[in-house]
């Protein structure tokens, strides 16, 4: 299996993994000039890059957040998770939101966030009138303690 990546802007940096365990491959920007994310506000930032998986249809690419961003400072994906699905041939945008209480300048280059591979099931469904009993049942948030 591999991923195939293609540079949509000579300037677009490969994704690479920080260590040999790392899960993630850091995504970052592809500026011509940096970009200032106000507190509060949400900004789509360019990675200048397509992705493919080679090998297998059964995943997906996901975006999630950088820790030390996200903890420190506040910037995460907004949607939390990215989802880049199989078949999408487009540029990988990360929309980035600042929940943090200071403004936040992207420059060209900056990991901005990370990309983890992860299989997928597609069951079919099948609507049923009632389905099995479990000693949870329907408890919801704080049910078990």
């Amino acid at each position: 299996m591999k991923l195939l990546i293609k540079k949509l802007r000579e300037n677009a940096e490969v994704p690479k993994r920080q260590t040999p365990y790392s899960a993630g491959y850091d995504l970052c920007a592809c500026l011509d000039q940096p970009l200032v994310i106000r507190s509060g506000e949400v900004a789509k930032i360019p990675t200048g890059i397509s992705a493919e998986m080679e090998g297998s249809r059964d995943v997906v690419l996901l975006i999630y957040a950088r820790s030390s961003l996200a903890t420190k400072l506040g910037i995460a994906p907004a949607n939390c998770v990215g989802v880049v699905d199989w078949d999408y041939r487009g540029e990988i945008i990360v929309a980035l939101k600042n929940s943090g209480s200071a403004d936040f300048t992207v420059s060209h280059g900056d990991r901005i966030a990370q990309l983890v591979i992860t299989p997928v099931l597609t069951p079919e469904v099948e609507l049923r009138g009632e389905l099995s009993d479990t000693i949870r049942g329907a408890g919801g948030f704080g049910s078990t303690g």
